[in-house]
């Protein structure tokens, strides 16, 4: 799909993929950053801050919201790119790919692309997050990427099915918490099927990562249904104690993000990280009180997503 330029909310220089069922903006003004996925009566699932909307070239490091890559593990350096200046863009004819780049200079060269792909049908939009080593020494990260999420939303996060003892008699999750994440947070509620995380104003940061083989997870706001896939290898090494999937909330937004394992890329070397995003409208409150009726509601949804 071939993105035409249009001027969003300051940002001249703004890249719009649409079709029948959604709407994606990314500007090339500051990141590459993703602005915008909605249905076309729905709002924005991603979260923008007003206050930094429409600006560039700020000295410090600025969250904006929306959809980031990131370099893992998270360190003042090697995460906090300033990427405050504008990004290049491209269209590829052979893959249909729309491909955002832009250059870390520190700790050393990376080049960071987001590559999109979107159908002329449907709301499936698959990302491409590359990472290559421009600079002259190897390096060890993760690329790692974020979606800020609109406030007052559920977070669905499926379970692997539960097992039996004594027949089961090794562990089939990886959980990691972060210093300042309370279990007893009443936004968090963890169940035999589905954890699920709450946004609500008000509350403190909490911040958890899973090794997550289920592969697919989902937030459900008061029009649509956001889902995100992404991939596990139980081989490979993840950062941050083994996570594929971290998530973090705090009292303005909520963020789904996905890892890739930890590599060493030499002078030369890319590394790739891939999600696919759907969007679902809705139209009936949710109202979900059983992980029975819960299951029931998302099936379809997902079987929509083509998740089995």
């Amino acid at each position: 799909m071939n993105p035409e330029i249009i001027s969003y909310r300051g940002w001249n220089n703004t890249l719009r993929l649409a079709n029948d069922e959604f709407e994606l903006l990314v500007t090339t003004d500051v990141g590459p950053r993703i602005l915008v996925y909605k249905t076309p009566l729905g709002e924005n699932a991603l979260k923008i801050f007003d206050d930094q909307v429409g600006s560039s070239g700020e000295a410090e490091w600025r969250s904006r919201g929306g959809h980031r890559l990131w370099l893992a593990p998270e360190n003042a350096v090697l995460s906090y790119h300033l990427d405050n200046g504008p990004a290049s863009w491209r269209y590829d004819d052979f893959s249909g790919e729309t491909v955002i780049e832009s250059i870390q200079e520190n700790p050393q060269r990376l080049r960071k692309t987001i590559g999109i792909l979107s159908a002329a049908q449907g709301t499936r939009v698959s990302l491409r997050h590359t990472i290559v080593n421009e600079g002259d020494q190897p390096i060890t990260l993760a690329p790692w990427a974020l979606t800020v999420m609109q406030p007052e939303g559920v977070e669905i996060i499926p379970q692997p099915p539960l097992g039996e003892h004594p027949r089961d008699l090794l562990p089939n999750r990886g959980v990691v918490l972060w210093a300042y994440t309370d279990l007893s947070d009443l936004r968090l509620t963890l169940g035999t099927k589905f954890w699920l995380l709450r946004q609500a104003p008000d509350y403190p940061p909490i911040k958890l990562g899973l090794a997550h083989r289920e592969r697919w997870i989902a937030y459900v706001l008061s029009d649509s249904l956001f889902v995100k896939t992404f991939d596990y290898d139980p081989a490979a090494p993840y950062p941050d104690g083994g996570c594929n999937f971290e998530t973090f909330s705090d009292s303005e937004m909520l963020e789904i993000e996905s890892l890739g394992p930890m590599v060493t890329l030499n002078p030369g070397q890319a590394v790739n990280h891939h999600e696919t995003w759907h969007l679902f409208a809705l139209t009936e409150q949710f109202e979900i009180n059983t992980e029975e009726a819960l299951a029931e509601w998302i099936e379809p949804f997902l079987a929509r997503a083509g998740i089995s």
